[in-house]
Protein backbone atom coordinates (compact mmCIF):
# COMPACT_ATOMS: atom_id res chain seq x y z
CA UNK A 1 0.00 0.00 0.00
CA UNK A 2 1.29 3.42 -0.94
CA UNK A 3 1.26 6.24 1.58
CA UNK A 4 -0.99 9.25 1.29
CA UNK A 5 2.07 11.36 0.42
CA UNK A 6 3.08 9.04 -2.42
CA UNK A 7 -0.49 8.95 -3.74
CA UNK A 8 -0.55 12.75 -3.77
CA UNK A 9 2.74 12.85 -5.70
CA UNK A 10 1.47 10.36 -8.25
CA UNK A 11 -1.71 12.38 -8.61
CA UNK A 12 0.31 15.54 -9.29
CA UNK A 13 2.33 13.70 -11.92
CA UNK A 14 -0.74 12.37 -13.69
CA UNK A 15 -2.30 15.84 -13.60
CA UNK A 16 0.85 17.39 -15.06
CA UNK A 17 1.01 14.81 -17.86
CA UNK A 18 -2.69 15.28 -18.59
CA UNK A 19 -2.23 19.05 -18.79
CA UNK A 20 0.60 18.50 -21.30
CA UNK A 21 -1.44 16.05 -23.39
CA UNK A 22 -4.41 18.41 -23.58
CA UNK A 23 -2.45 21.61 -24.12
CA UNK A 24 -2.01 23.44 -27.40
CA UNK A 25 1.18 25.03 -28.72
CA UNK A 26 0.95 28.17 -26.59
CA UNK A 27 0.13 26.29 -23.37
CA UNK A 28 2.92 23.78 -23.99
CA UNK A 29 5.35 26.65 -24.51
CA UNK A 30 4.44 27.99 -21.05
CA UNK A 31 4.85 24.53 -19.52
CA UNK A 32 8.33 24.28 -21.04
CA UNK A 33 9.28 27.73 -19.73
CA UNK A 34 8.35 26.68 -16.19
CA UNK A 35 10.13 23.34 -16.53
CA UNK A 36 13.37 24.95 -17.75
CA UNK A 37 13.28 27.60 -15.03
CA UNK A 38 12.64 25.15 -12.18
CA UNK A 39 14.80 22.19 -13.18
CA UNK A 40 17.96 23.59 -14.75
CA UNK A 41 21.04 21.83 -13.32
CA UNK A 42 19.19 19.12 -11.40
CA UNK A 43 20.55 15.60 -11.11
CA UNK A 44 18.71 12.53 -12.37
CA UNK A 45 17.62 11.60 -8.83
CA UNK A 46 16.26 15.11 -8.25
CA UNK A 47 14.30 14.94 -11.50
CA UNK A 48 12.85 11.59 -10.47
CA UNK A 49 11.86 13.05 -7.14
CA UNK A 50 10.25 16.00 -8.90
CA UNK A 51 8.22 13.69 -11.14
CA UNK A 52 7.50 10.99 -8.54
CA UNK A 53 9.79 8.48 -10.29
CA UNK A 54 8.03 9.20 -13.59
CA UNK A 55 10.45 11.64 -15.25
CA UNK A 56 10.84 9.28 -18.21
CA UNK A 57 7.13 9.71 -18.95
CA UNK A 58 7.67 13.40 -19.58
CA UNK A 59 10.90 12.81 -21.53
CA UNK A 60 9.15 10.46 -23.95
CA UNK A 61 6.48 13.10 -24.53
CA UNK A 62 9.14 15.72 -25.26
CA UNK A 63 10.89 13.38 -27.69
CA UNK A 64 7.64 12.52 -29.45
CA UNK A 65 6.68 16.18 -29.82
CA UNK A 66 10.16 16.93 -31.14
CA UNK A 67 9.85 14.31 -33.87
CA UNK A 68 6.37 15.54 -34.82
CA UNK A 69 7.06 19.27 -34.95
CA UNK A 70 10.79 19.82 -35.69
CA UNK A 71 10.09 20.51 -39.36
CA UNK A 72 7.90 23.47 -38.43
CA UNK A 73 10.24 24.79 -35.74
CA UNK A 74 7.43 25.26 -33.22
CA UNK A 75 9.00 26.03 -29.80
CA UNK A 76 11.94 23.92 -30.97
CA UNK A 77 14.57 25.70 -28.89
CA UNK A 78 12.55 25.20 -25.70
CA UNK A 79 11.95 21.53 -26.45
CA UNK A 80 15.65 20.95 -27.07
CA UNK A 81 16.64 22.79 -23.89
CA UNK A 82 14.15 20.71 -21.91
CA UNK A 83 15.55 17.48 -23.33
CA UNK A 84 19.01 18.81 -22.54
CA UNK A 85 18.07 19.08 -18.85
CA UNK A 86 17.48 15.32 -18.84
CA UNK A 87 20.56 14.40 -20.88
CA UNK A 88 23.00 16.61 -18.96
CA UNK A 89 21.81 15.62 -15.48
CA UNK A 90 24.19 13.58 -13.32
CA UNK A 91 23.66 9.81 -13.73
CA UNK A 92 21.51 10.44 -16.81
CA UNK A 93 22.56 7.36 -18.80
CA UNK A 94 19.05 5.93 -18.66
CA UNK A 95 17.56 9.11 -20.14
CA UNK A 96 20.20 9.10 -22.87
CA UNK A 97 19.38 5.51 -23.88
CA UNK A 98 15.66 6.26 -23.90
CA UNK A 99 16.22 9.29 -26.11
CA UNK A 100 18.42 7.41 -28.58
CA UNK A 101 16.14 4.36 -28.76
CA UNK A 102 13.38 6.46 -30.33
CA UNK A 103 15.73 7.99 -32.93
CA UNK A 104 16.66 11.14 -31.05
CA UNK A 105 20.16 11.42 -32.54
CA UNK A 106 18.90 11.09 -36.11
CA UNK A 107 16.27 13.77 -35.46
CA UNK A 108 18.92 16.16 -34.17
CA UNK A 109 21.05 15.58 -37.28
CA UNK A 110 18.04 16.16 -39.53
CA UNK A 111 17.38 19.56 -37.94
CA UNK A 112 20.83 20.73 -39.09
CA UNK A 113 19.86 20.45 -42.74
CA UNK A 114 16.45 22.11 -42.47
CA UNK A 115 16.42 25.60 -43.98
CA UNK A 116 13.19 26.49 -42.14
CA UNK A 117 14.79 26.01 -38.72
CA UNK A 118 16.44 28.98 -37.02
CA UNK A 119 20.16 29.12 -36.33
CA UNK A 120 19.61 29.24 -32.56
CA UNK A 121 17.54 26.06 -32.69
CA UNK A 122 20.29 24.29 -34.64
CA UNK A 123 22.81 25.46 -32.06
CA UNK A 124 20.80 23.66 -29.37
CA UNK A 125 20.83 20.52 -31.53
CA UNK A 126 24.63 20.74 -31.74
CA UNK A 127 24.87 21.05 -27.95
CA UNK A 128 22.79 17.89 -27.49
CA UNK A 129 24.95 16.06 -30.02
CA UNK A 130 27.98 17.14 -27.99
CA UNK A 131 26.42 15.58 -24.89
CA UNK A 132 25.77 12.35 -26.80
CA UNK A 133 29.30 12.23 -28.27
CA UNK A 134 30.92 12.90 -24.90
CA UNK A 135 29.05 9.97 -23.35
CA UNK A 136 31.38 7.38 -24.86
CA UNK A 137 32.81 5.67 -27.92
CA UNK A 138 29.67 3.75 -28.87
CA UNK A 139 27.68 6.97 -28.95
CA UNK A 140 30.24 8.64 -31.21
CA UNK A 141 29.97 5.64 -33.53
CA UNK A 142 26.16 5.96 -33.50
CA UNK A 143 26.40 9.58 -34.68
CA UNK A 144 28.86 8.66 -37.44
CA UNK A 145 26.77 5.69 -38.55
CA UNK A 146 23.82 8.05 -38.96
CA UNK A 147 25.75 10.07 -41.61
CA UNK A 148 26.44 12.56 -38.86
CA UNK A 149 29.86 13.71 -40.05
CA UNK A 150 28.50 14.87 -43.39
CA UNK A 151 25.51 16.64 -41.81
CA UNK A 152 27.66 18.36 -39.21
CA UNK A 153 30.34 19.42 -41.71
CA UNK A 154 27.76 20.82 -44.14
CA UNK A 155 26.15 22.78 -41.32
CA UNK A 156 29.52 24.23 -40.30
CA UNK A 157 30.11 25.41 -43.87
CA UNK A 158 26.66 27.02 -44.17
CA UNK A 159 26.24 28.50 -40.70
CA UNK A 160 26.21 32.29 -40.48
CA UNK A 161 26.90 32.46 -36.75
CA UNK A 162 30.52 32.26 -35.60
CA UNK A 163 29.39 31.27 -32.11
CA UNK A 164 27.44 28.34 -33.54
CA UNK A 165 30.36 27.37 -35.77
CA UNK A 166 32.63 27.20 -32.73
CA UNK A 167 30.15 24.81 -31.08
CA UNK A 168 30.30 22.65 -34.20
CA UNK A 169 34.09 22.59 -33.99
CA UNK A 170 33.86 21.30 -30.41
CA UNK A 171 31.60 18.50 -31.64
CA UNK A 172 33.90 17.52 -34.52
CA UNK A 173 36.91 17.56 -32.22
CA UNK A 174 35.06 15.23 -29.85
CA UNK A 175 34.19 12.87 -32.70
CA UNK A 176 37.82 12.57 -33.82
CA UNK A 177 39.05 11.66 -30.31
CA UNK A 178 38.44 8.19 -28.93
CA UNK A 179 36.69 7.05 -32.09
CA UNK A 180 39.13 4.79 -33.96
CA UNK A 181 36.45 3.20 -36.12
CA UNK A 182 35.34 6.47 -37.71
CA UNK A 183 38.18 8.93 -37.04
CA UNK A 184 39.26 8.74 -40.69
CA UNK A 185 35.74 9.67 -41.74
CA UNK A 186 35.89 12.77 -39.54
CA UNK A 187 39.37 13.57 -40.90
CA UNK A 188 38.14 13.44 -44.50
CA UNK A 189 35.11 15.52 -43.57
CA UNK A 190 37.40 18.24 -42.21
CA UNK A 191 39.40 18.26 -45.45
CA UNK A 192 36.20 18.76 -47.47
CA UNK A 193 35.57 21.92 -45.45
CA UNK A 194 38.76 23.63 -46.63
CA UNK A 195 37.30 24.90 -49.96
CA UNK A 196 34.36 26.41 -48.03
CA UNK A 197 33.35 30.00 -48.80
CA UNK A 198 33.07 30.64 -45.05
CA UNK A 199 36.38 31.96 -43.63
CA UNK A 200 35.36 30.94 -40.12
CA UNK A 201 34.60 27.40 -41.28
CA UNK A 202 38.01 27.23 -42.97
CA UNK A 203 39.77 28.52 -39.85
CA UNK A 204 38.03 26.05 -37.52
CA UNK A 205 38.52 23.13 -39.91
CA UNK A 206 42.26 23.88 -40.13
CA UNK A 207 42.54 24.06 -36.34
CA UNK A 208 40.74 20.73 -35.89
CA UNK A 209 42.76 19.11 -38.68
CA UNK A 210 45.96 19.73 -36.72
CA UNK A 211 44.53 17.75 -33.83
CA UNK A 212 43.11 15.05 -36.11
CA UNK A 213 46.38 14.68 -38.03
CA UNK A 214 48.34 13.91 -34.89
CA UNK A 215 45.80 11.25 -33.92
CA UNK A 216 45.55 9.52 -37.30
CA UNK A 217 49.26 9.67 -38.10
CA UNK A 218 48.89 9.32 -41.89
CA UNK A 219 47.91 11.89 -44.49
CA UNK A 220 45.21 11.89 -47.12
CA UNK A 221 46.49 12.54 -50.68
CA UNK A 222 44.13 15.47 -51.22
CA UNK A 223 45.25 17.46 -48.20
CA UNK A 224 48.22 19.12 -49.96
CA UNK A 225 46.20 20.79 -52.72
CA UNK A 226 43.41 21.72 -50.31
CA UNK A 227 45.74 23.40 -47.82
CA UNK A 228 47.70 25.25 -50.52
CA UNK A 229 44.45 26.54 -52.05
CA UNK A 230 43.44 27.95 -48.66
CA UNK A 231 46.43 30.32 -48.95
CA UNK A 232 44.34 32.25 -51.51
CA UNK A 233 42.19 33.55 -48.66
CA UNK A 234 42.37 37.26 -47.93
CA UNK A 235 41.67 36.54 -44.25
CA UNK A 236 44.91 36.55 -42.28
CA UNK A 237 43.54 34.27 -39.56
CA UNK A 238 42.83 31.62 -42.20
CA UNK A 239 46.30 31.97 -43.71
CA UNK A 240 47.84 31.71 -40.25
CA UNK A 241 46.04 28.43 -39.49
CA UNK A 242 46.99 27.07 -42.91
CA UNK A 243 50.68 27.83 -42.31
CA UNK A 244 50.48 26.23 -38.85
CA UNK A 245 49.04 23.08 -40.43
CA UNK A 246 51.76 23.14 -43.11
CA UNK A 247 54.37 23.24 -40.34
CA UNK A 248 52.86 20.01 -39.00
CA UNK A 249 52.44 18.34 -42.38
CA UNK A 250 56.12 18.65 -43.34
CA UNK A 251 56.74 15.95 -40.75
CA UNK A 252 54.73 13.46 -42.81
CA UNK A 253 55.11 11.78 -46.18
CA UNK A 254 53.62 14.79 -48.02
CA UNK A 255 56.60 17.01 -47.16
CA UNK A 256 58.13 16.97 -50.64
CA UNK A 257 54.81 17.62 -52.35
CA UNK A 258 54.17 20.54 -49.99
CA UNK A 259 57.56 22.13 -50.63
CA UNK A 260 57.21 21.75 -54.40
CA UNK A 261 53.74 23.24 -54.23
CA UNK A 262 54.86 26.22 -52.15
CA UNK A 263 57.76 27.01 -54.49
CA UNK A 264 55.47 26.73 -57.54
CA UNK A 265 53.04 29.22 -55.99
CA UNK A 266 55.77 31.87 -56.00
CA UNK A 267 55.56 32.07 -59.80
CA UNK A 268 51.86 32.12 -60.75
CA UNK A 269 51.18 31.87 -64.49
CA UNK A 270 49.81 35.42 -64.56
CA UNK A 271 50.89 37.99 -65.56
CA UNK A 272 53.42 36.83 -68.12
CA UNK A 273 56.48 38.66 -66.81
CA UNK A 274 58.64 37.42 -69.67
CA UNK A 275 56.66 39.60 -72.09
CA UNK A 276 57.34 42.75 -70.07
CA UNK A 277 61.08 43.07 -70.48
CA UNK A 278 61.11 45.21 -73.64
CA UNK A 279 58.64 47.65 -72.07
CA UNK A 280 60.47 47.83 -68.76
CA UNK A 281 63.79 48.64 -70.37
CA UNK A 282 62.22 51.31 -72.60
CA UNK A 283 61.54 54.91 -71.69
CA UNK A 284 57.78 54.37 -71.63
CA UNK A 285 56.55 55.90 -68.33
CA UNK A 286 53.71 53.38 -68.18
CA UNK A 287 56.02 50.40 -68.48
CA UNK A 288 55.40 49.23 -64.91
CA UNK A 289 51.63 49.12 -65.36
CA UNK A 290 51.61 45.34 -65.77
CA UNK A 291 47.85 44.93 -65.77
CA UNK A 292 44.73 47.06 -65.61
CA UNK A 293 42.95 47.54 -62.25
CA UNK A 294 40.29 45.06 -63.38
CA UNK A 295 42.91 42.47 -64.26
CA UNK A 296 44.72 43.01 -60.96
CA UNK A 297 41.46 42.34 -59.12
CA UNK A 298 41.00 39.15 -61.10
CA UNK A 299 44.56 38.06 -60.28
CA UNK A 300 44.31 39.02 -56.58
CA UNK A 301 43.68 35.45 -55.26
CA UNK A 302 46.82 34.21 -57.03
CA UNK A 303 48.83 37.13 -55.67
CA UNK A 304 47.51 36.54 -52.13
CA UNK A 305 48.53 32.91 -52.51
CA UNK A 306 51.96 33.97 -53.75
CA UNK A 307 52.55 36.22 -50.73
CA UNK A 308 51.31 33.58 -48.29
CA UNK A 309 53.55 30.95 -49.91
CA UNK A 310 56.57 33.25 -49.54
CA UNK A 311 55.71 33.75 -45.88
CA UNK A 312 55.24 30.01 -45.30
CA UNK A 313 58.58 29.25 -46.94
CA UNK A 314 60.28 31.75 -44.65
CA UNK A 315 58.67 30.19 -41.58
CA UNK A 316 59.75 26.70 -42.62
CA UNK A 317 63.26 27.72 -43.62
CA UNK A 318 63.95 29.61 -40.40
CA UNK A 319 62.77 26.68 -38.33
CA UNK A 320 64.45 23.77 -40.08
CA UNK A 321 67.81 23.72 -41.85
CA UNK A 322 67.08 20.55 -43.79
CA UNK A 323 63.88 22.03 -45.19
CA UNK A 324 65.78 25.16 -46.22
CA UNK A 325 68.35 23.07 -48.07
CA UNK A 326 65.63 21.04 -49.78
CA UNK A 327 63.93 24.22 -51.00
CA UNK A 328 67.26 25.52 -52.30
CA UNK A 329 67.42 22.39 -54.40
CA UNK A 330 63.99 23.35 -55.77
CA UNK A 331 65.36 26.75 -56.92
CA UNK A 332 63.42 28.67 -54.31
CA UNK A 333 65.77 31.68 -54.54
CA UNK A 334 64.92 32.11 -58.21
CA UNK A 335 61.20 31.95 -57.41
CA UNK A 336 61.47 34.36 -54.49
CA UNK A 337 63.30 36.87 -56.64
CA UNK A 338 60.57 36.53 -59.26
CA UNK A 339 57.97 37.23 -56.55
CA UNK A 340 59.90 40.36 -55.58
CA UNK A 341 59.40 41.56 -59.13
CA UNK A 342 55.59 41.47 -58.81
CA UNK A 343 54.90 45.20 -58.65
CA UNK A 344 51.17 44.53 -58.82
CA UNK A 345 51.19 43.17 -55.28
CA UNK A 346 53.44 44.83 -52.74
CA UNK A 347 52.85 42.18 -50.08
CA UNK A 348 54.29 39.52 -52.39
CA UNK A 349 57.39 41.68 -52.76
CA UNK A 350 57.59 42.26 -49.01
CA UNK A 351 57.11 38.63 -47.98
CA UNK A 352 59.60 37.43 -50.61
CA UNK A 353 62.20 39.97 -49.46
CA UNK A 354 61.63 39.03 -45.82
CA UNK A 355 62.19 35.40 -46.65
CA UNK A 356 65.36 36.17 -48.59
CA UNK A 357 66.69 38.42 -45.87
CA UNK A 358 65.06 38.83 -42.48
CA UNK A 359 66.30 42.41 -42.15
CA UNK A 360 65.09 43.57 -45.55
CA UNK A 361 61.57 44.67 -44.68
CA UNK A 362 61.80 47.71 -46.96
CA UNK A 363 64.00 46.15 -49.65
CA UNK A 364 61.14 45.96 -52.15
CA UNK A 365 60.62 49.74 -51.76
CA UNK A 366 64.15 50.53 -52.95
CA UNK A 367 64.25 48.72 -56.28
CA UNK A 368 63.84 50.63 -59.54
CA UNK A 369 62.03 49.65 -62.74
CA UNK A 370 65.02 47.94 -64.32
CA UNK A 371 65.64 45.90 -61.18
CA UNK A 372 61.97 44.90 -61.11
CA UNK A 373 62.23 43.44 -64.57
CA UNK A 374 65.51 41.69 -63.81
CA UNK A 375 63.93 40.09 -60.74
CA UNK A 376 60.79 39.03 -62.58
CA UNK A 377 62.73 37.39 -65.40
CA UNK A 378 65.71 36.08 -63.44
CA UNK A 379 67.13 32.64 -64.09
CA UNK A 380 69.03 32.34 -60.81
CA UNK A 381 69.52 28.76 -59.71
CA UNK A 382 70.97 28.43 -56.22
CA UNK A 383 71.04 24.78 -55.28
CA UNK A 384 73.44 23.98 -52.50
CA UNK A 385 74.31 20.57 -53.85
CA UNK A 386 75.23 22.04 -57.25
CA UNK A 387 77.81 24.54 -55.89
CA UNK A 388 79.97 22.15 -53.88
CA UNK A 389 82.88 23.20 -51.69
CA UNK A 390 84.64 26.43 -52.52
CA UNK A 391 87.69 28.26 -51.39
CA UNK A 392 89.07 31.75 -52.03
CA UNK A 393 89.30 32.50 -55.73
CA UNK A 394 87.34 29.40 -56.75
CA UNK A 395 85.43 29.43 -60.01
CA UNK A 396 81.65 29.43 -59.56
CA UNK A 397 80.01 26.60 -61.49
CA UNK A 398 76.50 27.24 -62.85
CA UNK A 399 73.75 24.74 -62.21
CA UNK A 400 72.64 22.59 -65.16
CA UNK A 401 70.54 24.42 -67.77
CA UNK A 402 71.14 27.74 -66.05
CA UNK A 403 72.39 30.74 -67.97
CA UNK A 404 73.65 32.50 -64.84
CA UNK A 405 76.37 33.16 -63.88
CA UNK A 406 78.44 32.86 -67.09
CA UNK A 407 80.82 29.94 -66.98
CA UNK A 408 83.80 32.12 -67.95
CA UNK A 409 83.37 34.49 -65.03
CA UNK A 410 85.70 34.03 -62.05
CA UNK A 411 84.25 35.22 -58.78
CA UNK A 412 86.38 35.68 -55.66
CA UNK A 413 84.14 33.49 -53.52
CA UNK A 414 84.13 33.79 -49.76
CA UNK A 415 84.45 30.77 -47.55
CA UNK A 416 81.21 29.16 -46.56
CA UNK A 417 77.80 29.28 -48.19
CA UNK A 418 76.82 31.70 -50.91
CA UNK A 419 74.84 34.72 -49.71
CA UNK A 420 71.60 33.53 -51.30
CA UNK A 421 71.91 30.24 -49.47
CA UNK A 422 72.63 31.91 -46.15
CA UNK A 423 69.50 34.00 -46.50
CA UNK A 424 67.33 30.89 -46.32
CA UNK A 425 69.24 28.92 -43.69
CA UNK A 426 68.14 29.49 -40.07
CA UNK A 427 70.37 31.76 -38.05
CA UNK A 428 72.67 29.95 -35.71
CA UNK A 429 72.44 26.75 -37.70
CA UNK A 430 76.20 26.62 -38.13
CA UNK A 431 75.84 25.26 -41.68
CA UNK A 432 78.88 25.50 -43.88
CA UNK A 433 79.56 24.55 -47.44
Amino acid sequence: MTSIKEQAAISRLLSFLQDWDNAGKVARSHILDNFIENNQGKTASELEQEFSLGASLFLVRLTTWLRLTYMTGSSLEKVLKSIGIFLTSVNSNRYLIEFLEVGGALTLLETLGMETIKEEDKKESIKLLQVIANSGRKYKELICESYGVRSIAEFLAKSKSEETQEEVQVLLDSLVHGNPKYQNQVYKGLITLLPSVSPKAQQLALQTLRSAQSIIGVTHPSIVDCVLNVLRSMHLEVQYEAIELIKDLVNYDVCEALLIGLVDLLTPPIPETSELQPKTLSSDPTALQLTSPHQRAAHLPAFLQQAAAAKAIGVLARGNTSLAEEMLRLRVVHSLMAAMGNVDHSNSQRQASLTLESNAEDLHMKIDSVQVDILATNKVNVARGAWGARGPGARVQPAPDSGWPPASRTVPARPGLQQQELLLLPSGSGAAA
